[in-house]
């Protein structure tokens, strides 16, 4: 007999807030919180190591490589082994990776060449994870409440990023980037563990098809005849190569000449993870009539950030520019997550889901199955 007690207890996690939810998302705010303070630590950690402008961004460029050249593959291989085990896989190159790079730069042995190959790796992981885990969250959630689950889920990501790029700028400016870098790879090790224990059983067993390289043509002729689908990767794909060159070369070198160096730079990323935060909380309350439009108009102020920075302009005006970022940007994350579910629900399982935090989207392998009518979770 089920106690009053224990159904309060029931009461306080929404419905849609399921098991997988659950820690996908607790999951993601572990990551979220090492990997930004991490982003600010590799930066500073290759100007310590007497490295300039253009080092850094070799270092950027390593990471980048990797995750466009295997994330099509990526996306093969979500569809063929458990989900799951490709997510824990990940995590684990994620953490030898950063573990090897913490231990390098503590040591103040790090080489060029070897950051570059380091972060390669962890680039590489990341092209595995992305498409094993947005379709795990894709079918976590309930079709009538996967506008909020997304909101929140994105909530608590960008939460965790407020506190990391704080702490991590603060800790690099205090005790050095390879303790920032260190605490990262437990980060990936506490997360993986997490995503161990998610449960696929409602994922149908994927039939047999013709291959690998056929399924990949199959799902770029679906990816190419969706003009909805590709107009909006183009446009975020431009965008995001231009933020991302701001945030991982421009600006931690203007924080070093011109705000202060570390701290500074930290504190700005904060405030555009309390945007995001903000954002996020908006979008719980509020849905769109016309979700595309919205997302698409929210992109353009993703260049205000690097106007800021050209000028550039004191760490006050670059914090208000980065918090007012952040609100549009997770505006545009939340819409697209649920365009794309709805995409689902009405299409089937024949798309990879974009990750607006590498700003690329791949056509997925179509998932060959029994027939069965459509459903909420489809193949996720």
């Amino acid at each position: 007999m089920t106690s009053p007690v224990d159904l309060r207890r029931r009461s306080r996690r929404p419905a849609w807030a399921g098991r997988n939810y659950s820690l996908l998302t607790a999951a993601a705010f572990v990551t979220n919180l090492g990997s930004h303070g991490a982003l600010i630590a590799a930066a500073f950690a290759v100007l310590e190591a007497g490295g300039d402008s253009g080092d850094v961004g070799l270092v950027a460029a390593a990471r980048t490589l990797p995750l466009v050249l295997f994330l099509l593959i990526g996306g093969a291989v979500a569809d063929r082994l458990p989900r799951h085990r490709v997510m824990v896989a990940a995590n684990a190159l994620n953490c030898l990776s950063q573990a090897a790079f913490a231990v390098l730069v503590l040591s103040g042995e790090a080489e060029l060449w070897q950051m570059m190959l380091l972060t390669a790796l962890g680039g590489t992981g990341q092209a595995f994870f992305s498409p094993a885990a947005e379709g795990m969250l894709l079918s976590s959630v309930e079709g009538e409440q996967a506008s909020r689950a997304f909101a929140v889920f994105r909530m608590a990501m960008q939460g965790a990023a407020v506190g990391g790029a704080a702490l991590g700028g603060a800790m690099v400016a205090g005790i050095g980037p390879g303790w920032v870098l260190a605490a990262d790879a437990a980060a990936f090790a506490v997360a993986g563990s997490m995503r161990a224990f998610l449960d696929v059983g409602h994922i149908p067993q994927r039939v047999r098809g013709g291959g690998m390289l056929a399924d990949l043509r199959e799902g770029w002729r679906e990816f190419a005849g969706r003009p909805w689908l590709w107009g909006i990767v183009v446009q975020f794909s431009i965008a995001n190569a231009v933020v991302g060159a701001a945030d991982a070369v421009y600006g931690p070198l203007v924080a070093r000449d011109h705000l202060g160096g570390a701290g500074p730079w930290g504190l700005a990323l904060g405030f555009f993870g309390a945007g995001t935060v903000a954002g996020a909380l908006l979008m719980t309350r509020w849905k769109p009539r016309r979700l595309l439009l919205a997302g698409t108009l929210c992109v353009f102020p993703l260049a205000l950030p690097s106007a800021a920075l050209a000028v550039p302009a004191p760490i006050s005006v670059l914090c208000a520019v980065m918090f007012l970022t952040g609100v549009t940007l997770e505006v545009f994350g939340v819409s697209w997550m649920t365009a794309q579910h709805l995409a689902e629900c009405a299409f089937g399982p024949s798309l990879l889901p974009p990750s607006p935090s590498t700003g690329l989207i791949t056509p997925m392998t179509r998932v060959r199955q029994a027939p069965h009518p459509p459903t909420v979770h489809g193949s996720r």
